[in-house]
């Protein structure tokens, strides 16, 4: 709706925002520890604070955050379902609490929470808004759960070690996981089975479908490059 770009800086504990028309920096947003994790769509935007236990609602037009909510600790992966008026976190944990996967009402009503059976990545929800689909680094797989009260959990094992970055083609029905040991799965959401894979330039993090072109770029820290590939022909 803004035609902004939302970047977490984890380093600096802030929200850097990009006007994509205008190709230019227009502001820093701070008071986000230690930022992991950001999603914007209809105009909101979600941030997880892993330096603080929380997941920040934030208007992106104004900038002002609009409500915070308590999490597990470290909160990393994150999705909005605006269609529904749900935020959802993935919280690795820690010493004395286990990995966690949290759903809020954004009007303050609803809070449903499961255990995590491994340390959680990135997550995506389907196009119906009826499911989350959370990476899990090890044992590595995809947990599936229902929206919005996370019941019918479901773990989709995957070829590849440390699933990591997450993406869904919700035209086609496939998810897309990067995983640490530089494999790229592709997943057939009807049979929930493996159906493809790609090799990767190194261990990734980020992963993003572009819905327009359907490419999947992969961002890859060593070396420093994203990878894109056309699962439609494997180049």
């Amino acid at each position: 709706r803004t035609r902004r770009v939302f970047v977490a800086h984890t380093g600096r504990d802030c929200v850097e925002v990009i006007d994509h028309d205008a190709r230019r920096h227009i502001a820093t947003l701070a008071g986000f520890p230690a930022v992991a994790g950001i999603v914007a769509d209809n105009g909101q935007v979600l941030a997880t604070n892993r330096g603080a236990a929380s997941l920040a609602w934030v208007d992106a037009s104004s900038f002002e955050t609009r409500a915070v909510f308590k999490t597990g600790p470290r909160p990393n992966g994150v999705a909005i379902v605006p269609q529904r008026g749900l935020a959802i976190a993935a919280c690795i944990g820690d010493d004395d609490h286990g990995a966690t996967l949290h759903a809020f009402g954004l009007d303050g009503g609803q809070h449903f929470s499961v255990d995590l059976p491994g340390q959680p990545r990135w997550c995506v929800t389907d196009a119906a808004a009826e499911r989350v689909f959370v990476a899990i680094r090890e044992p590595s797989m995809v947990l599936v759960a229902r929206l919005p009260d996370l019941r019918d959990v479901e773990h989709w094992k995957l070829p590849a070690a440390g699933a990591h970055g997450l993406e869904i083609d919700r035209q086609r029905g496939r998810l897309y996981v990067a995983c640490d040991d530089a494999t790229l799965v592709e997943v057939d959401i009807g049979t929930r089975e493996a159906s493809k894979t790609w090799p990767l330039a190194g261990a990734p993090d980020v992963t993003f479908l572009n819905p327009a072109t359907g490419l999947v770029h992969v961002a890859i820290g060593k070396p420093g490059l994203v990878q894109s590939i056309d699962p439609r022909t494997g180049v």
